[in-house]
C-alpha cells in the first residue's frame, strides 16, 4: 500500500492551479506547443508539421483608422445616437416577429421593401436564382394571409419562436441609406421539437416622409441553410 504522505505530496503537485497568477499564466500560453530543435514533435505538429502557435494578436490590430476595411463605420462618423436607434429598430423588428404580429414586421419595411433569403452568401441577385426567400411587399401580404388563416395547418400546432440580434455594425452612411450589418439567432419550437437557425443580417435602411427608419432591403444569409430539415420555414426568420 502507497504512503499516504507521499501520495498526499504527490496530488498536491498534481493539483489544478487555482484562478490566480498562476491560471493567467497558463492561458496565456499558446495552444500548440513547438518542439525544441532536436526533438520528437508531438500532438499536432506530429499529424501537421507546419502547424504552428497563432501569432500574438496586438492590441492594436483594430483602431478607427482600420475600421473603413473592415466595412465598418468609426464611431465619430455613425454616432451614438445612430447606432443606438438602428440597433433599438432591429430589437423592435425581431420583437414583432417573435409576437406574431406579421402586419407590424411587414410596415417596417418602405413601400420598395424587399426580404431576401440567398441559398448562398455568393449569391448577388435573386432574378434568374434559386433563393429561400426572395419577397416584395405584395408577397409578404400574402404570406402573412396563409399563415394567419384559421386552417393553416402550420401554425395549428405549438409555434413559437425566439430571436436573438447582436453585432450591429453601421457598415456605411449614406445620404439617402444606411448600411448595417448584425448576426441572429432564431430557436423555432413547433410540438416537441426545436429547430436552430443563425447567419447575418444585412439591411438596407432609408428614412420614411416623417424621418422614421425604414427596410429597403433586408438580406439574411443562414449559415445553416444547406442542413437538412424536416419540415420548410413558414415565416420570415
Amino acid at each position: 500500500m502507497a504512503d499516504a504522505s507521499n501520495s498526499g505530496s504527490a496530488g498536491a503537485s498534481r493539483a489544478i492551479p487555482t484562478a490566480g497568477p498562476d491560471f493567467e499564466h497558463l492561458l496565456a500560453q499558446d495552444v500548440v506547443i513547438e518542439a525544441k530543435e532536436g526533438e520528437a514533435r508531438t500532438g499536432a505538429q506530429s499529424v501537421e508539421p507546419d502547424h504552428s502557435p497563432r501569432a500574438p494578436i496586438s492590441a492594436a490590430t483594430t483602431t478607427e483608422a482600420t475600421l473603413p476595411r473592415l466595412g465598418l463605420v468609426p464611431s465619430a462618423a455613425g454616432g451614438t445616437d445612430l447606432q443606438r436607434e438602428v440597433e433599438q429598430f432591429l430589437y423592435r423588428q425581431a420583437e414583432l416577429l417573435d409576437g406574431k404580429h406579421w402586419q407590424g414586421w411587414i410596415d417596417l419595411f418602405d413601400e420598395q421593401g424587399v426580404y431576401w433569403m440567398p441559398v448562398t452568401p455568393e449569391q448577388t441577385e435573386w432574378e434568374g436564382s434559386p433563393s429561400i426567400f426572395a419577397e416584395d411587399r405584395l408577397m409578404m401580404e400574402i404570406r402573412k394571409g396563409r399563415v394567419s388563416h384559421p386552417n393553416a395547418w402550420s401554425q395549428a400546432p405549438m409555434w413559437e419562436t425566439n430571436h436573438l440580434v447582436s453585432h450591429v455594425a453601421l457598415e456605411s452612411l449614406g445620404d439617402q441609406e444606411i448600411k448595417v450589418r448584425s448576426r441572429f439567432h432564431m430557436m423555432e419550437l413547433r410540438r416537441d421539437s426545436v429547430r436552430h437557425f443563425g447567419g447575418s443580417y444585412r439591411h438596407t435602411l432609408v428614412r420614411d416622409a416623417a424621418g422614421a427608419l425604414r427596410i429597403r432591403l433586408q438580406r439574411v444569409d443562414l449559415f445553416n441553410s444547406q442542413a437538412m430539415y424536416d419540415y420548410v420555414l413558414q415565416i420570415w426568420v
